[in-house]
């Protein structure tokens, strides 16, 4: 009895973290390419670190990081502004291959 409780408790996390790194879209690219993602991921996830690089503004203390999966990048990290949010969503989508742009990329709490 406990087993089953803490399998339908671990599906129900996993499920979970699946719909919040990309909901559908990321389990589909799990199921056509596997845990390691598409061919050409690691490719893309290197031309828009390459990008990013090219910004100085972005650089630290700012931390920008960059995964791929099926073409659909995900920025992760923390900039100082709303513009440098915007400048890294942009030099991600510059690059060929990308799909999509999930940006998950923090502002320090200002405090309000």
């Amino acid at each position: 009895m406990q087993n089953t409780t803490l399998r339908h408790a671990l599906a129900a996390f996993l499920l979970a973290a699946a719909v919040a790194l990309g909901g559908c879209s990321a389990i589909e690219a799990r199921r056509q390419c596997g845990a390691g993602g598409c061919p050409g991921d690691d490719k893309i996830t290197q031309q828009v670190e390459v990008a990013l690089q090219q910004h100085t503004e972005l650089q630290p203390p700012n931390q920008v990081r960059v995964q791929t999966l099926a073409g659909t990048v995900y920025l992760n990290g923390q900039v100082a502004t709303e513009l440098q949010r915007s400048i890294a969503v942009s030099a991600a989508k510059s690059v060929p291959g990308v799909t999509k742009v999930v940006n998950n990329i923090a502002l320090p709490y200002q405090g309000r």
